[in-house]
């Protein structure tokens, strides 16, 4: 790997191992959920909405079943694998970069009675330690935006995909004519100097063996996801002090919040659901 990969993969790593970090998005999210949600009312909860983005993914695909395995890559709680092995009955692998919220997901797993079905591994999805052809579906939920080799993602989850698999993904991404220029405070809060966007997802997964079957775009949601995200974070903001997340992270994250909510309002951002197939 090379040293902006691991740059990259360490920064991600630190941030969401920090406890203000960890607790942020614990009490925010629901607990469960580390990914953006589809709306039907600009008010909705966010664990309702996020819970929504999971199940609309699942529909999608055909493969999915009982006898499926899956690797979620930058699986957070691990709520999706959560609900993939109770709603499907497959086994799972829920791999993962930061040790305390796997550490969070192995303990929702035995609470809920789905250990036996999840596998909790911690580990990076530009290198994935597994053998090629070994899953039936590759799933990831707007983590690709964290890796400084996006490329070497997309051809490590299609390496482990099986052929006739597919492979389902969402991705907080920059649209295919944004002005890079007004990204730069989003680039600086991923600690990255870009993002992927749909035309970049399609040309690398074209090269990687694998063929399109639908992108559906969603990018309203994510204007108003961060914005429900930035509503509860001053909603809770006394519990999150209880929890520990300091004031200085929380005014980072609303600035930060707002450099989101404005670039998916100016069309700069993109967000959808993409299914491709091996």
């Amino acid at each position: 790997m090379s040293d902006t990969n691991s740059d990259a993969v360490s920064a991600a790593r630190e941030y969401y191992n920090s406890s203000d970090a960890d607790n942020f998005y614990h009490t925010v999210w629901g607990g469960e959920d580390l990914h953006l949600g589809i709306y039907e009312t600009p008010d909705e909860s966010i664990f309702d909405a996020s819970r929504r983005t999971v199940a609309h993914m699942a529909s999608k695909l055909k493969t999915l079943g009982k006898d499926s395995k899956v690797i979620d890559v930058g699986a957070g709680f691990g709520g999706s694998a959560r609900y993939l092995a109770k709603t499907y009955g497959c086994e799972v692998v829920a791999l993962n970069l930061s040790e305390a919220e796997n550490e969070r997901d192995r303990q929702k797993n035995k609470e809920q009675g789905l250990d036996h079905l999840i596998t909790v591994v911690d580990g990076n999805f530009e290198d994935l330690p597994y053998e090629d052809e070994s899953f039936d579906v590759v799933w990831s939920q707007d983590s690709f935006l964290h890796s400084g080799d996006r490329a070497k993602v997309i051809q490590e989850c299609a390496r482990v995909l099986k052929p006739g698999g597919e492979f389902v993904f969402t991705d907080p991404m920059q649209a295919d004519d944004a002005p890079t220029d007004k990204l730069q405070p989003i680039y600086d809060r991923i600690h990255l100097p870009n993002m992927g966007s749909p035309s970049f997802y399609r040309q690398k997964a074209a090269e990687f063996g694998l063929t399109e079957v639908e992108f559906e775009e969603l990018t309203p949601h994510l204007t108003n996801h961060y914005a429900r995200v930035r509503e509860e974070m001053h909603r809770k903001r006394d519990e999150l002090k209880a929890n520990g997340v300091s004031d200085e992270y929380v005014e980072r994250m609303d600035t930060g919040l707002q450099h989101w909510v404005e670039g998916g309002k100016n069309g700069w951002l993109c967000w959808g659901v993409f299914v491709f197939r091996k």
